[in-house]
């Protein structure tokens, strides 16, 4: 399963600048990858991992912005489609990397 993260958060005053850098932070140290800026995703092994993530993601929230949490198939992620640009790192090589440690 993916956990997909998506975020607008505010970065006008140097406390939300501050915010917003730790919550970047925070998700690369929790196993995320940046698909582009202000998009995350992480590989789960199973729904427990997702809840278990959730749960974590929901513990970091910063207090400004907006964070919206999107929870897809490995089937489903594949589909994705790069309209525009190429692609910055090879998901599949992650995805089997990660659960081969499962």
């Amino acid at each position: 399963m993916r956990m997909v993260v998506f975020f607008d958060l505010p970065v006008v005053a140097p406390k939300d600048r501050k915010e917003a850098a730790q919550f970047r932070k925070f998700l690369l140290k929790d196993g995320y990858h940046m698909v582009q800026f202000s998009v995350y995703t992480r590989v789960c092994n199973g729904i427990d991992a997702v809840k278990k993530h959730e749960e974590r993601l929901y513990d970091h929230l910063p207090p400004k912005g907006s964070v919206r949490l999107l929870t897809l198939t490995d089937k489903q992620y594949d589909t994705m489609k790069v309209l525009l640009g190429e692609k910055q790192f090879d998901d599949k090589k992650e995805a089997s990397d990660v659960m081969n440690f499962f």
